[in-house]
């Protein structure tokens, strides 16, 4: 708590007297904390629990920041912000504070969006699909929102049968010639493919970026073989250059 209030005053110390500080508006750090969230899922990704720690003290740099703007306002201040969430946290963990029994992480789940969607009733035309951002990559935005209508009872029964959705988009991709909507066939088919991710509990952000990271590493590894022998890609053969990719998966192998 010390700690707490030690960062509330240099936070305020920095607003008072620092140009770049007393410039910065909420609108100003979107995009700075956006790119703070990705350098927190990089260092995750790379289970650099150093840099985890990093990231998360300079996020919440940016919650501090946000909460000291809006205070200067009066729209709220960095107090109103954690008894927001002390009060949700209680509310939505009834099986906790209340008097509530569930067994599994899936009924509390099921629980925490009914819970929601209580909440939001006063709001005109509320949906299930309310509170998935618009500016979520598209990859993460179709895993919440299959997600969050799989919480209402649409979905699938089982692996097997989302399997049969993947062959039949597919299909329907492969047949269409018309190319806008050999487009849209295709992005059925990665939503399809995102749903089977999530019924067989593999996240499909997080498997995509594992993807490109082996590429990347496969790719630095010919152009670097390439550079020992006093060449580059452009003057390779594609034959050359596959070699030297099934060279990196032998490597990897090892």
């Amino acid at each position: 708590m010390a700690a707490f209030g030690e960062l509330l005053d240099i936070m305020d110390n920095l607003r008072e007297k620092c140009p770049w500080d007393q410039q910065q508006t909420i609108e100003s750090l979107r995009h700075l904390s956006l790119e703070e969230v990705h350098e927190l899922s990089d260092a995750i990704l790379q289970n650099n629990m150093d840099e985890v720690k990093k990231e998360l003290g300079d996020l919440f740099l940016h919650i501090l920041f946000y909460a000291r703007i809006a205070s200067e306002s009066s729209d709220f201040d960095i107090l109103q912000v954690m008894n927001s969430l002390k009060e949700k946290l209680i509310r939505r963990h009834p099986h906790i504070y209340g008097n509530v029994s569930l067994h599994s992480a899936d009924d509390v789940q099921y629980q925490w969006e009914k819970i929601k969607q209580e909440e939001k009733k006063h709001q005109k035309n509320p949906s299930y699909l309310d509170g998935v951002p618009s500016s979520l990559p598209s990859l993460i935005k179709a895993f919440r929102i299959q997600e969050k209508a799989a919480q209402t009872g649409f979905d699938w029964d089982n692996a097997t049968d989302v399997w049969s959705k993947v062959k039949e988009e597919w299909l329907e991709f492969t047949l269409e010639s018309n190319p806008d909507l050999k487009a849209e066939e295709f992005g059925d088919l990665l939503f399809s493919l995102v749903n089977y991710a999530r019924f067989t509990k593999i996240n499909p952000d997080d498997a995509m970026e594992f993807a490109n990271i082996k590429f990347m590493r496969r790719f630095h590894f010919i152009e670097n073989e390439a550079s020992k022998s006093g060449t580059t890609l452009d003057q390779m053969t594609l034959t050359d250059m596959e070699a030297l990719w099934q060279k990196a998966k032998n490597i990897e192998k090892i």
